[in-house]
């Protein structure tokens, strides 16, 4: 079976397969991942990694998912729905990172499918570690050659390079770096750095792509990074180039941090308005 040969049906939806943790608090993991899919016009799917017990003050409590249930997960969806891209996000051990790269090259996702996008999520908006130390060596040698492309933040990408990135001047030298550590192309997300402007930098086939816009200020911004490649993923789906998709979804990020400024939800960092400007699910 590979993936996405559904597309011989008369019609069907643009299907995104969100791999990732659960957030009981709703603003990040597969909550934010289903919420974006949807409100892209997309149809989402989940395979879930672990369930956390968090809200936005912080995580309290992370509980596994067994390795054998996720490969279920993700037999059941590939098996009978097809996929069109796929978004990777919380994988805690060494096990669970070794079950997506044995999907992932099962269905030969990698080779046929060229819309894998993995958010190495490491670190939690509230400072929580979301990843066990070993964890991070595996994920960068069997993960990171698979997939279209990695979208670390400041704190994650720190964490696989070994040293802080402090300033606008450094991210172009870290993008680099982090493509030579097998990833075929990264986006290095800005957002931590301090100024009145948010710049991401990607790194793709060679070439740098430098996004930057002016920052929006708002207390509300847990789950950005999931958000963000969510809809990476969805834009990928509907056969947008890699560089084309991180415009639309920075685009579509930005409007759901500016939509969401105003609200109360919690005591500490709360969720994006997803659901800003919802789009019908398009039928392909």
């Amino acid at each position: 079976m590979i993936l996405a040969m559904q597309k011989n049906n008369p019609s069907t939806y643009i299907r995104i397969l969100t791999i990732a943790g659960s957030d009981s608090g709703g603003g990040a993991g597969i909550q934010a991942d289903l919420k974006t899919i949807a409100a892209l016009g997309c149809y989402g799917m989940s395979a879930i990694t672990a369930i956390t017990a968090q809200n936005t003050l912080g995580v309290t409590g992370i509980e596994a998912v067994s390795p054998k249930m996720l490969a279920a997960q993700i037999d059941a969806v590939v098996s009978d729905i097809g996929v069109d891209a796929v978004k990777i996000g919380m994988l805690h051990d060494p096990e669970v990172v070794h079950v997506v790269a044995d999907a992932i090259r099962k269905y030969q996702l990698s080779h046929n499918l060229s819309r894998i996008v993995l958010d190495p999520v490491m670190v939690a908006s509230s400072g929580d570690a979301l990843i066990a130390p070993p964890t991070v060596a595996v994920l960068v040698k069997e993960l990171f050659p698979l997939v279209t492309v990695i979208t670390p933040n400041l704190d994650e990408a720190a964490l696989l390079l070994g040293r802080p990135i402090n300033s606008r001047a450094e991210l172009d030298a870290a993008a680099h770096d982090l493509v030579q550590l097998g990833a075929k192309a990264a986006l290095l997300k800005g957002g931590h750095l301090a100024g009145d402007d948010v710049t991401d930098v990607l790194l793709a086939n060679g070439k740098l792509h430098s996004f930057s816009s002016p920052r929006i200020a708002s207390h509300n911004t847990h789950g950005t990074g999931c958000t963000l490649s969510s809809a990476m993923a969805c834009y990928l789906g509907m056969g947008l180039p890699l560089d084309a998709a991180v415009a639309k979804a920075r685009s579509y990020i930005l409007q759901a941090i500016a939509a969401g400024s105003q609200v109360t939800i919690g005591a500490g960092h709360g969720p994006l308005n997803h659901g800003f400007a919802p789009i019908a699910m398009q039928i392909i």
